[in-house]
């Protein structure tokens, strides 16, 4: 069964320059939700070049790390193209579950806490 986790780390929203040459303290997982916005997994602190940069600390999501076996079962839910470039983050629905979907070497499965019990329940 699917484990989602709280996650924790900072969310910004900053030009897209910005972004690309923010640093981070700790060490974070980067989704790169849009050109301009960034949650920052497990990152402590943002150095940002932006004046205009909004930078809050996020609880609002969810996520699990997939085994093969999971990432398998979890794709056969996905009716959207996937990514082909490790690292590379896609959304859409899984399960008719609003999700991101980052694949790679440590795939990474995320949605809102708030639909966390739905999209268990549809996964099984």
């Amino acid at each position: 069964m699917l484990a989602l986790e709280p996650l924790r780390g900072l969310r910004v929203v900053a030009t897209p320059d910005a972004l690309d040459r923010a640093r981070w303290t700790g060490s974070p997982i980067l989704l790169r939700f849009a050109p301009d916005e960034m949650l920052a997994i497990d990152a402590v602190t943002v150095d940002i070049d932006d004046e205009d940069a909004i930078v809050e600390h996020e609880t609002g999501f969810v996520g699990a790390r997939l085994a093969p076996d999971d990432l398998a079962r979890l794709i056969a839910h996905v009716d959207w193209p996937l990514p082909t470039d490790a690292g590379a983050l896609a959304q859409g629905k899984v399960a008719g579950v609003p999700a991101k979907l980052r694949l790679g070497p440590a795939p990474l499965l995320v949605t809102n806490a708030a639909y966390a019990d739905e999209l268990v329940d549809r996964l099984g």
